[in-house]
């Protein structure tokens, strides 16, 4: 390392729990640790909740780092973001504030020493405590010795790792708004059926029109082709009014819907090596987007074997069918299940983008079908029979191509952004160290961003 670089105690390098002012029975925004997500930088308060002089405070930019067993283990360190802009906030008692201290340490710094495996592994290991309900004492920072470089040098090493993050928080934002596009499209289409309702409107006014009239008049925000697809009155149905010439059929009329299995786990020729991509619901339980592109766990084929669903495509959806019912994604890549899951392989001529957005728009009603004394589960045996309006082909291939664009940008965001939190990941403890010069950094993720 550089000669202006210090050594000192993770305790005198930065603030820990600093002292934060707060009116005892005034309302401030409160984080709690569900609202932690080691995927993201920042973390937002959602609501204000009255101080009542425990647990605790911090301020914009400090970072949050959850000090018990298994949030810590987790990685659920995040810095606090002030909507109303440099605010303060409350939170858990579990977590441990942290700031720059003054002339030794910026904050933004501070949170990538924090993030840094040595400092987290540190923590990890002096938990105290019982079984369980083990936490980090704050005394022990005083004995983690860490190096700290000049304020310019941190300044830039916060500010490349940033770069990495701005890029990558940049795609989930995007990505959000993907998403409520995609779910607000097939609700206009297939719950409120606003195209059938405009054109019925326009229809009554002038029943002369052709249907290329009244698709104008009634829809000018869809491209001609597609509003005319559409008819122009309801028809009564089991499921109430729905569009004339549409059809209510059970879900498994659209799609095969299979299920999982766990191979023995101390079956090692069932998993050592292995190559298939097998899924349970933890994979899917921090998605912030409906893609699967990799599973934590992987099957041999000796293991595939043992899974009478075999290697499902890529396309297949996945629901998760207990505890909880609705964590939904498509595989991109083929996949193998554990028995926590309903999949959808579509028939020929189901869009797969229909089916996730049915699933998502209609869970209280999956979750209706749903039974269990310990905890709600859905089978296959209650899903298939739930009975769904199916539109025809031809309206189920227009939403699929409108929907499928917005879906694989998506798909390609979250790509770069798990290439980018593999650089990052790879750059900051060299950075931290000293063993990466800020210059050959610079260099690295200008070509990757």
């Amino acid at each position: 390392m550089g000669g202006e670089w210090s050594n000192l105690p993770f305790s005198k390098a930065v603030l820990v729990n600093p002292q934060v002012n707060l009116q005892r029975g005034s309302y401030y925004p409160f984080v709690d640790m569900a609202a932690v997500n080691s995927e993201f930088r920042w973390v937002y308060a959602k609501e204000k909740r009255k101080f009542s002089g425990s647990g605790s405070r911090f301020q914009h930019g400090d970072t949050l780092m959850a000090r018990i067993t298994p949030c810590l283990e987790n990685g659920k360190i995040a810095r606090y973001f002030s909507i109303e802009g440099l605010g303060f906030g409350h939170g858990s008692t579990e977590f441990i504030v942290i700031r720059g201290r003054p002339g030794i340490t910026e904050t933004d710094f501070a949170y990538y020493l924090t993030l840094w495996e040595e400092v987290h592994s540190y923590a990890v290991s002096h938990m105290t405590g019982t079984s369980g309900r083990q936490r980090v004492p704050t005394d022990c920072f005083d004995y983690l010795t860490v190096p700290i470089p000049p304020l310019p040098e941190q300044r830039a090493i916060a500010h490349i790792l940033g770069t990495l993050d701005d890029k990558i928080e940049l795609n989930r934002r995007m990505n959000q708004t993907l998403e409520e596009m995609a779910r607000a499209l097939f609700k206009s289409w297939f719950v409120d059926f606003d195209p059938v309702c405009a054109k019925a409107v326009v229809r009554r006014e002038h029943p002369d029109w052709s249907n290329a009239q009244v698709s104008r008049a009634a829809c000018p925000t869809l491209k001609p082709e597609i509003a005319e697809l559409f008819p122009d009155e309801f028809e009564t149905s089991e499921l109430g009014e729905i569009p004339k010439g549409w059809e209510v059929k059970p879900i498994s009329e659209l799609t095969d819907v299979v299920g999982g299995s766990t191979p023995k786990t101390d079956r090692a020729e069932y998993w050592d090596g292995g190559t298939h991509h097998w899924a349970t619901p933890k994979d899917l339980s921090a998605l912030s987007v409906p893609v699967l592109l990799d599973t934590e766990r992987k099957i041999t084929n000796a293991g595939l074997a043992q899974i009478s669903s075999g290697l499902l495509p890529k396309g297949t959806v996945l629901l998760s069918s207990r505890a909880p019912i609705g964590y939904l994604a498509i595989a991109e890549v083929p996949i193998a299940i554990n028995q926590g899951f309903i999949a959808m392989k579509p028939h020929c001529g189901i869009s797969n983008m229909f089916l996730l957005r049915w699933a998502h728009a209609f869970h209280e009603e999956i979750v209706s079908h749903a039974n269990g004394s310990t905890f709600l589960e859905i089978s296959k045996s209650s899903f298939r029979p739930i009975r769904t309006v199916a539109p025809p082909v031809p309206v189920m291939d227009a939403f699929d191509r409108v929907s499928q664009p917005l879906y694989r940008k998506v798909v390609e965001n979250e790509r770069e952004s798990r290439t980018l939190t593999a650089l990052r990941d790879t750059l900051l403890p060299k950075l931290i160290s000293g063993e990466l010069r800020v210059k050959d950094a610079e260099k690295i993720v200008g070509r990757a961003v």
